[in-house]
């Protein structure tokens, strides 16, 4: 079993850095795959309130307790609240649906799941979060999604700097740029679909430094990200490719290895892949 190691987040929480996706994750299979992560060593799962999947992970978690294979203080449960939960007077009944559903007395960190500027009520969205973090609801409160600049708009109005920032990265996309303002402010970068939905592990950078370092292409892509100071969250459903990710912390790439993956954000046909959150 492998335990990934933690990185501490400006609230002094302690965030295990390597955890597990579960978008589209649903029904027994789904419940099977997160027992198996956890069995394996996983203790950071991400869900969300839009995932539809937030019953199965509080089964696999109570299962996994039940079964002595862990505690629940050993584990890390993230979940977000969606659109159309967004506003200072939804908040408090979408986080406690979402308690419930995943059966839980508190969750480790809270999200607003995108900005959706055109709603604009991202800002009160998080003070609201930040208000259930001071009732120890919450343990760490966040965003998702939030570009810089309301990302800075949340800091100077809501005056709490969220604990982290789970945005697209991965190799082509490294965001430079935001990973930089996170930086400044203090927000920990966690890195959704690391892999790239599987378009970078084609790529003949990634293969070769790969080959020299006697590892598969996914490993070097979470290892890439998570040497870049990011939490990285990969999804899988099969057994072999969950001990493969995890396995990302059991080495270290080199300063030219990972300068050579991060170049390939200046190359054509890289960049984002998903939903530009300016526009979505």
């Amino acid at each position: 079993m492998r335990i990934p190691p933690t990185l501490t987040l400006n609230d002094g929480t302690e965030i295990p850095q390597l955890g597990l996706g579960t978008w589209n994750l649903t029904g027994e299979e789904g419940k099977r795959v997160i027992r198996e992560a956890i069995a394996l060593g996983y203790r950071h799962i991400d869900t969300a309130s839009a995932y539809g999947n937030e019953e199965i992970v509080g089964q696999a978690v109570a299962d996994a307790i039940a079964a002595g294979d862990v505690t629940r203080e050993e584990m890390f449960i993230t979940t977000k609240a969606w659109q159309d939960e967004q506003g200072a007077e939804n908040i408090p009944g979408a986080f406690r649906r979402s308690l419930d559903r995943l059966g839980l007395d508190y969750v480790d960190l809270y999200l607003v799941h995108w900005p959706h500027a055109a709603q604009n009520r991202y800002v009160e969205s998080f003070e609201a979060i930040a208000r259930l973090q001071g009732l120890g609801l919450v343990q760490a409160v966040g965003v998702a999604n939030f570009y810089e600049e309301v990302l800075r708009e949340v800091v100077e109005k809501v005056g709490v700097v969220p604990a982290t920032n789970q945005v697209e990265l991965h190799p082509g996309f490294s965001q430079a740029s935001l990973r930089e303002v996170h930086r400044e402010l203090g927000v920990t970068t966690v890195a959704w679909s690391p892999l790239g939905r599987g378009i970078v592990l084609a790529n003949p950078v990634v293969g070769a430094v790969a080959r020299k370092v006697g590892r598969t292409p996914a490993q070097v892509a979470l290892r890439w990200a998570m040497q870049l100071g990011c939490v990285v969250i990969p999804k899988s459903a099969r057994p072999t490719r969950l001990a493969e990710n995890l396995a990302a912390m059991d080495f270290t790439l080199t300063r030219e290895q990972v300068e050579a993956v991060t170049s390939l954000d200046t190359q054509p046909g890289f960049g984002r892949i998903f939903e530009d959150p300016r526009v979505f």
